[in-house]
């Protein structure tokens, strides 16, 4: 491995040896008003620490020419809105960096000073626990493969999980109480290989490249959103180049792909990309068992009907399979200890949005779909599990937002849904590690389903230091007992001074049981939908313009959660993490009697603070959680929740040295996790369920950054070097039958990696 390190570091460093030649860069963009999506005119744009700067036309759009390469601080400001600054912004000489700024109109005021947003910006209707990440403050995540999901484990309250996958656990929730809206189409998971009827997986298929900004809410999200308790993750794609055609090539981690993009005619542009994964050459070589293989695309369209109306076009596809060399007895023994999913994703939409006084609506069709082949098979190759799923939904929405007054908007919406999932299970009598038994002889389900929802969302700026929001929802489901819910939902904001604000929300949110949770026992179409009551109050201070301090803490009251009646320990909320199968006695697929009867609570408290990169070249985000959850099966017994980590410490942070070198770290400490021991004969006993813990983990990533530009081409190089210090503690057991003993499986160890990305 000491090798390996050296001739990655050898070769990252005498690449450095070439000269690069760039010219001058240039940064475009528009400005454009937060609540109606109107153009501003008139609006200063200038690079901070400069004289450098431009004023938007009377279609809001800006020039800033000649430009050295580097990164710069990007201010924007006018009379009557708040000031809104960018950090990142990297210039380089391969295509104009184009941005895009929402403006908020100034309504909150303190003793005559304006509230300015400044890094920080703040949405209207959500007003704590949310966060926003632009594209290269997620691309040069230490440890983050790249992947949006994975440069938000630095953030307060979300727990680690086992090393190679993305699950988000977010404040105690289960990995299926998370939402993903990508360009404002719903994708149910965005994962490869993602595990059915949650949202987890080992990487994402979403390509950062095309990402314009992310908003991370860790709970108390507004009215907007439904059918999930725990978090909202929306993932804003940018618009393709308007000057030429252009592209990008890329050799990653664990993948390699190649990106297209440029104008269509005057008045529209497209982005494409191709991804495969190159991880199945490797492990093919190198004669492992078991071998994954993946690709994904991603195809945008955009054109401008008019100055007031947009019309796009979205497609995202990824396609996983598994292969087994099952050569030797070796080989079949450890593939039987695996859950194999060949899996086909994709969303599609189309979206048109049209301008009108005082605001705008958008009208989207859209349908995603994702089918499942999974099978564990024994040593000898015959059937453990065998599932053939398709699920599909067609959704068709409309959303509103309507500027009532100067300081105050109304957001509603409506959405329809028509889901067909179709299922072929089989599950021969199967016993568990606790002693159940659990059979499905060639199950067929074929069910049509309807999902309507609607939501109104008022948000207002009162008495000069006042913000608060109100809303409610109704959802219908018509696949489960009780169809129809209702969830109201607050929030209120006070100024206390004009960098300062104490921050409370509170309601009620709701969940629909997963559609595989449906299928294997008739009775569980009796169940109802999960019920999260959430608070959560928050005091945050600006320390300066480019620093950030929260602390919060929160509360979940959880209840109706589906409980097994065969196993009256189990609660779904505890299942949904890693790849399921046998190892974890199939218990997140609902193959079992269910009913509403598991109750529990998470609380905790978090601090964080983040400075962003400014005239000080470096930036930094330190959070720490503390944190309770315990549920309750029917056999009503309080345990601690299979996601209660305790304490959980993140720091992460970098330094850019200058326009070619970049440097950050990130540093994770958590709390062991709950699990069940085993007895000495492999099985596991009822009365120690969630009784011991893993100790604690701690890990340290280091990243290196290297850009070289050239004359209309950029060349960027990264290494990246996981669990620096090779700290391989367990975080997951399993009892190897071969030899009558726990296999104690540890976390991967330190994992250098490689990147190299050609930008024309």
């Amino acid at each position: 491995m000491k090798k390996i390190l050296f001739l990655i570091l050898f070769l990252f460093i005498n690449s450095a040896l070439l000269i690069a030649q760039a010219g001058k860069a240039k940064i475009i963009g528009e400005v454009i008003d937060e609540a109606t999506k109107e153009p501003i005119p008139g609006v200063n744009v200038t690079i901070v620490g400069s004289a450098i700067g431009a004023a938007t036309d009377i279609d809001g759009k800006f020039d800033v020419t000649n430009l050295e390469i580097g990164t710069y601080q990007v201010r924007v400001s006018a009379v009557g809105y708040n000031t809104i600054v960018k950090s990142d912004v990297v210039v380089s000489s391969a295509k104009p960096t184009e941005l895009l700024f929402e403006l908020s109109q100034t309504v909150i005021e303190f003793e005559g000073i304006t509230v300015r947003s400044g890094f920080f910006s703040k949405d209207p209707t959500e007003i704590g626990s949310i966060a926003s990440f632009s594209y290269e403050e997620i691309r040069r995540a230490p440890g983050g493969f790249e992947d949006v999901v994975r440069a938000l484990s630095v953030l307060p309250g979300v727990a680690q999980t086992n090393a190679g996958r993305n699950d988000l656990i977010v404040r105690g929730g289960a990995p299926s109480e998370n939402l993903y809206i990508v360009d404002g189409f719903v994708v149910p998971n965005i994962n490869h290989f993602g595990t059915q009827g949650a949202t987890g997986g080992p990487i994402s298929f979403i390509n950062l490249d095309f990402v314009r900004e992310t908003s991370f809410s860790t709970g108390g999200f507004s009215s907007l959103y439904g059918d999930k308790l725990s978090s909202v993750l929306t993932i804003d794609l940018r618009d393709g180049r308007k000057d030429k055609i252009g592209g990008k090539g890329t050799i990653s981690a664990s993948q390699f792909g190649f990106n297209l993009e440029g104008p269509i005619g005057d008045a529209g542009n497209f982005l494409f990309s191709a991804r495969r994964s190159y991880l199945d050459f490797i492990f093919n070589a190198a004669g492992f068992n078991f071998v994954p293989q993946y690709y994904d695309l991603l195809s945008k369209f955009t054109y401008n009907i008019d100055s007031k109306s947009r019309l796009s076009y979205l497609f995202i596809g990824a396609f996983d399979n598994v292969k087994f060399n099952n050569e030797t007895s070796e080989d079949k023994y450890e593939n039987s200890r695996i859950l194999g999913s060949d899996q086909n994703t994709y969303v599609t939409g189309l979206s048109y949005r049209r301008l009108f006084d005082k605001g705008f609506f958008t009208l989207t069709l859209s349908r995603n779909f994702t089918d499942y082949d999974s099978a564990q098979r024994d040593s000898l190759l015959n059937p453990i599990f065998l599932n053939k799923s398709r699920e599909g939904e067609n959704e068709l929405k409309a959303d509103v937002v309507y500027k009532l007054t100067e300081s105050s908007e109304l957001n509603l919406g409506a959405s329809a849904k028509m889901i067909k999932f179709n299922a072929g299970i089989v599950l021969p009598t199967f016993q568990t590690t606790f002693g159940e038994t659990l059979s499905l002889s060639a199950l067929t389900a074929k069910n049509n389903y309807v999902k309507l929802s609607s939501y109104l969302q008022y948000s207002d700026a009162l008495f000069k230091r006042v913000r608060f929001s109100l809303g409610a929802r109704a959802d219908y489901f018509d696949g489960i007992e009780s169809k129809s819910y209702f969830s109201p939902r607050m929030s209120f904001s006070y100024m206390i001074s004009d960098a300062a604000a104490f921050n409370f929300s509170a309601g009620v949110y709701h969940q629909s049981p997963s559609y595989i949770w449906l299928a294997a026992i008739p009775t569980n179409k009796n169940l109802r939908a999960v019920r999260v009551n959430q608070f959560v109050l928050g005091y945050e201070q600006n320390l300066r313009e480019d620093i950030r301090m929260k602390l919060e803490g929160f509360y979940k009251d959880y209840s109706d959660y589906p409980a097994s009646l065969t196993r009256p320990y189990l609660l779904l909320v505890n299942t949904g993490a890693g790849f399921g199968g046998g190892d974890q006695n199939f218990d997140s697929f609902g193959f079992e009697p269910l009913v509403n009867e598991g109750v529990g609570d998470v609380r905790g408290i978090e601090f964080s603070m983040q400075k962003k990169s400014s005239n000080t070249p470096h930036y930094a985000i330190l959070s720490v959680t503390y944190s309770e959850s315990n549920f309750k099966g029917i056999d009503q017994i309080k345990r601690a929740g299979t996601y209660d980590q305790r304490w959980i410490v993140n720091l992460s942070g970098g330094y850019i040295f200058n326009n070619k070198w970049e440097a950050a770290l990130k540093f994770r400490f958590a709390t062991g996790s709950p699990y069940t021991p085993f007895n000495s004969n492999g099985t596991q006993s009822v009365v120690n369920y969630n009784t011991a813990r893993f100790k604690e983990f701690h890990s340290l990533d280091l990243r290196f950054d290297r850009r070289w530009n050239f004359d209309k081409w950029a060349l960027i190089t990264y290494l990246d070097i996981q669990n620096i210090y090779n700290n391989k503690q367990s975080n997951t057991i399993r009892w190897d039958y071969r030899k009558g003993e726990v296999d104690q499986q540890s976390s991967i160890g330190i994992l250098p990696s490689i990147g190299i990305s050609l930008e024309f």
